[in-house]
């Protein structure tokens, strides 16, 4: 399981879930039954046709509101890193933000020690905004943030080339 491993949690503001911790969470989610108003998650799991099992999870986060902005985010197996996986999801989730819902930025927030999603999140399109130093205590430490960016323009002058 994917994040029953310290190195895939590494990052993440929670720490490794055994496989039922997990269910419970991957359920909380499918029985989300609150209404939120205007706040909208769309996850996806990845799992190659080759073998079982879940070795990426990724998410597009957006609220329908005159921001038009949303979030994206993953965690992949640290076996499946560099095989262009995580790009691939990326610029699905992107596609479906700016052609399907029509948003007008997406940001990727990542722990500025990570530097596989931040390469991830550059080869997708992204560039860096920001870098925040000490700007969050996780698990004991101080981190920094790095938030990267598109907007709806760049995407489309990335996606005719220019």
């Amino acid at each position: 399981m994917i994040f029953e491993r310290e190195d895939v949690c590494r990052y993440l503001y929670w720490e490794p879930r055994d496989r039922d911790e997990t269910l419970a969470v991957l359920t909380t989610r499918i029985e989300r039954t609150e209404a939120l108003e205007n706040d909208n998650l769309i996850n996806v799991v990845i799992e190659r046709r080759d073998q079982s099992g879940v070795i990426g999870d990724f998410m597009l986060h957006w609220k329908e509101d005159e921001h038009h902005q949303g979030e994206i985010g993953g965690s992949l197996h640290p076996a499946f890193h560099g095989r262009g996986y995580a790009v691939e999801i990326y610029e699905a989730l992107l596609t479906l933000a700016f052609d399907v819902y029509q948003l007008h930025r997406v940001v990727g927030r990542c722990d500025g020690r990570n530097t596989a999603s931040i390469r991830s999140l550059e080869k997708s399109g992204l560039h860096q905004e920001a870098h925040l130093i000490e700007n969050e205590f996780v698990k004991g430490e101080w981190t920094d943030e790095v938030i990267m960016a598109i907007r709806r323009s760049e995407w489309e002058g990335r996606r005719r080339g220019a």
